[in-house]
């Protein structure tokens, strides 16, 4: 075998490995993962207390800082 012709028949013999460990497939949306649903909604929930706790702190230091309060 030539050298040329070995290599053609590793790199098909490396791409058949590798592609059959990866399946696609369609995602089942008639039942929701719970566990990420709850996850994405109790972080934005934290972000957002986050986001007005911090914007009450930033409005409070602006009013000490001008002498408003």
């Amino acid at each position: 075998m030539t050298l040329n012709r070995l290599l053609l028949r590793s790199a098909f013999v490396s791409k058949t490995l590798t592609r059959s460990a990866f399946t696609a497939r369609k995602p089942d949306n008639t039942t929701p993962n719970w566990l990420r649903v709850g996850l994405a909604l109790g972080s934005t929930a934290a972000l957002w207390a986050l986001l007005f706790k911090q914007h009450s702190d930033d409005v409070q230091e602006y009013k000490t800082r001008h002498g408003l309060q």
